[in-house]
């Protein structure tokens, strides 16, 4: 809140006695600063804490102030936050639908699943696998036949596998058109993936728990990914997400940022999306910067605005009033509050 009475909202990532704690730390940082001067902070905490590193829930709070700041500074100067990041190059953005969880009877169920997707326009969905080469080739498979082969097809292993293990899943799913394979290694296994991307026959996804540009500077100079995957709610922010997506740029890498948290989180990571500048510049590539759009049940996602984000025919419009462009429900807030 500033001395003005606007109030900007931020979401960060993390268990939510951490985020208290943490948030109780940092206020001394901003308290009477000027709100223009923000982005002066994490680095001056950074240097300042240095010995506290920066894989921690006070990465994610200082991003979440971030975003909020920007709300404010939106708010205060009458302009939605994609033009304070450069301005808007796409109004729709184009969402996968992130889903296809393992579940009790997981044929009929992925089936169904997925072809209600289709059926609501998405051109792209993701499923998980992650349980061994040989489920994931019959998990694959299933949802290849289910989608046709028009609809893109990516798959989440949420790191379980070692770099023998991934290898050996590729080449078992490789022939069904597989758009990109998120998280095949452990987050911090960099040299796993250096090594995975170097062989792989399928593109390389990962990100969604690096903290800051300086890890993904680290993925950048080992080659380890052809898609970056930035959660603006863990990453630092709006700020960093930038500095992730220059670095991501100069290197030819693509970026598809990860959303599997709340409404505020997903209005701010579709204003980023919405003022990156095209990449690759061709029209042959599909859906270059594809946004995250879990479909799991999520009521902090799905009932904590007045007016929720609506997905039309598989995309997502960034709010166009000032700042985020979105307004809490408190009566929601209220039923869901912790602390």
């Amino acid at each position: 809140e500033t001395d003005s009475g606007v109030t900007g909202l931020g979401e960060a990532w993390g268990p939510c006695a951490m985020v208290v704690a943490a948030l109780e730390v940092l206020k001394p940082y901003f308290i009477d600063r000027n709100l223009y001067d923000h982005s002066q902070v994490p680095p001056y905490f950074y240097a300042q804490r240095y010995h506290l590193g920066i894989q921690n829930t006070l990465t994610s709070c200082l991003g979440g102030i971030d975003i909020a700041a920007h709300d404010a500074i939106g708010k205060l100067t009458n302009v939605p936050v994609y033009q304070l990041l450069g301005g808007l190059n796409e109004k729709r953005v184009p969402v996968y639908a992130s889903d296809g969880y393992f579940a009790v009877h997981p044929k009929s169920q992925l089936v169904d699943q997925l072809k209600s997707f289709v059926d609501q326009g998405f051109r792209g969905v993701k499923i998980k696998i992650g349980r061994g080469p040989t489920d994931d080739e019959e998990r694959v498979a299933l949802a290849r036949e289910a989608l046709g082969p028009n609809v893109l097809l990516m798959v989440d292993v949420n790191g379980n596998y070692t770099t023998d293990i991934a290898l050996q899943s590729m080449a078992r799913i490789e022939d069904y058109n597989v758009h990109f394979c998120e998280e095949p290694l452990a987050p911090t296994d960099f040299d796993g993936y250096a090594t995975l991307r170097s062989r792989s026959p399928i593109p390389i996804a990962t990100g969604e728990a690096l903290y800051t540009a300086h890890e993904f500077k680290r993925l950048m100079d080992i080659s380890g990914a052809d898609i970056w995957q930035p959660d603006l709610t863990l990453c630092g922010g709006l700020s960093a997400a930038r500095e992730i997506s220059t670095l991501a740029r100069l290197s030819h890498i693509r970026v598809s940022p990860h959303v599997w948290g709340g409404a505020v989180g997903l209005a701010a990571a579709l204003h980023f999306t919405s003022a990156q500048a095209p990449w690759p510049h061709t029209d042959n590539v599909p859906y270059p910067m594809l946004l995250e759009y879990d479909q799991g049940e999520n009521a902090l996602r799905n009932e904590l605005l007045k007016t929720p984000i609506p997905c039309i025919d598989g995309h997502l419009t960034a709010p166009i009033g000032p700042g985020l462009g979105i307004e809490l429900d408190w009566d929601a807030v209220e039923k869901y509050r912790v602390n």
